[in-house]
């Protein structure tokens, strides 16, 4: 339990809580002192409208009929239990009291005009009680004096009875505050512990492993919603990663071993010219064909990184498939395919003709592998389009997505030559080029569309 509490109070989660409760401590502090203050300065404030209205009334008493006539009117107004707690005293100049409800001159009050306190003797259940008072002193000619006061026991009460409600409001606030803070401190350490659980059990291997939600739609929530975004990707690459690997171990696998057989044969006939030259002849192919394997998979990761950014140019993307396209024309005779290149002059790019033409190349060769007649093109639709057309077999469209990943084949038996990253190329090289790719039906057939920024013409 101790070490549990002792980490509890070492979290982030815990400080934030403790932050958070010095604040609501200190409003609420703020506020019970303004309210304490407020009704106190209320209650003294109409204490003192109240005497200052009475001596305004009483002095004007005076002026009108004299001394006689104030005692007059004090004897009145002192005569009974008024019940408002009233004080009225009219002493000469050796204190003795002429009219009144008070017993005598308060001792050390003040003989000139102003306010004081003092205390009075009143009758209690079982004995005289002190009661505190407020007064306001007003003087008369001739020594006499006028004190009007006002018995300030129940204003009293009233402030310590605020004082007292203040107090245990503020303590049952701050209890709650408190019990607040820990439930929801703990609660967000809770969160967290799910979070670093999942982190550890994905990082012991279990990559299907995800952080609970629980639909609050909250922080937490979308921090475990992006999370297992994270977490699918990551296990969506590793997958990949794995059949890449299955796919390059496959694909390397056969041509290594035609190697060997080869040379194998070339020793086994040391005095055969003819047979040893065809054995390194075959062997050469065959360390080409892996080594074209390895060469498209750095142009891959080369328009992925950007690294040739500073070999970007203007490029008429016509004459680029042009030469291309011419490049391929004697394979396509040879194979008996007709290619028909429709290009409009004047549609210029900027990129890496290097790359550019390695990915139309990717293209024409995918066409002349799987397809009985190839049309490619350069037009201007919006923005610049390559096109490929085919009359092939197609990619169905469910397929049309993975075949952009790398070793990725149509053919189960991976039996037709290649290595399954052509298309994968086209795609880096046209994201290189903040180009898209697009993947259509040709009826019958398949359609490969590129479309890249085009440089607008300079204005004449």
């Amino acid at each position: 339990m101790l070490r549990r509490a002792q980490r509890l109070v070492r979290t982030h989660a815990f400080r934030l809580a403790g932050l958070y409760f010095v604040v609501f401590v200190l409003s609420v502090l703020g506020v019970l002192f303004f309210v304490y203050w407020t009704s106190a300065d209320f209650v003294e404030r109409q204490t003192e409208t109240t005497l200052d209205a009475e001596i305004t009334g009483l002095a004007e008493q005076y002026a009108q009929r004299g001394l006689s006539g104030l005692v007059q009117i004090v004897a009145a107004r002192s005569a009974g239990d008024r019940g408002d707690g009233m004080l009225y005293l009219i002493a000469n100049r050796d204190g003795r009291p002429l009219a009144g409800n008070i017993s005598g001159w308060p001792e050390g009050s003040p003989t000139a005009s102003g306010s004081l306190s003092f205390q009075i003797e009143v009758p209690g259940r079982s004995r005289e009680e002190s009661h505190p008072a407020r007064g306001k002193l007003f003087a008369i000619p001739d020594g006499y004096r006028l004190l009007v006061g006002r018995d300030i026991s129940d204003a009293a009460a009233f402030r310590d009875r605020v004082k007292t409600t203040l107090v245990w409001s503020g303590l049952l606030a701050l209890a709650l505050g408190l019990v607040g803070g820990t439930v929801m401190s703990r609660n967000m350490l809770r969160r967290v512990e799910e979070v670093n659980r999942t982190a550890e059990r994905v990082i012991a291997g279990n990559l299907s492993d995800r952080v609970p939600r629980l639909g609050t739609a909250d922080e937490f929530d979308q921090l475990a919603a992006n999370l297992n975004s994270m977490l699918d990707q990551i296990e969506r690459l590793m997958a990949g990663m794995r059949e890449v690997t299955d796919n390059v171990a496959h694909d390397l696998k056969t041509p290594l071993a035609r190697l060997r057989a080869r040379l194998e044969l070339a020793l086994l006939a040391p005095a055969d010219r003819a047979a040893q030259s065809e054995a390194i002849r075959t062997a050469i192919e065959e360390a080409d064909r892996m080594l074209a394997t390895f060469n498209a998979l750095l142009s891959i990761a080369e328009a992925e990184s950007g690294a040739r950014a500073d070999t970007a140019e203007s490029l008429d993307l016509a004459e680029l498939a042009g030469a291309v396209a011419e490049l391929y024309e004697p394979v396509a005779e040879e194979k008996g395919f007709a290619m028909r290149l429709e290009d409009v002059p004047g549609v210029v790019i900027r990129g890496d003709r290097h790359l550019l033409s390695q990915a139309l190349a990717n293209l024409l060769d995918n066409a002349l592998k799987y397809g009985a007649s190839l049309a490619g093109g350069g037009e201007i639709v919006g923005r610049a389009v390559l096109e490929v057309r085919d009359r092939g077999p197609g990619i169905p469209e469910r397929e049309r997505e993975a075949v952009f990943d790398r070793f990725v084949r149509l053919e189960p038996s991976r039996s037709t030559p290649g290595n399954g990253l052509g298309l994968s190329l086209v795609r880096a090289v046209a994201h290189r080029h903040n180009g898209t790719v697009i993947l259509a039906d040709n009826r019958p057939g398949l359609k490969v569309r590129l479309e890249f920024p085009e440089i607008p013409e300079p204005a004449e």
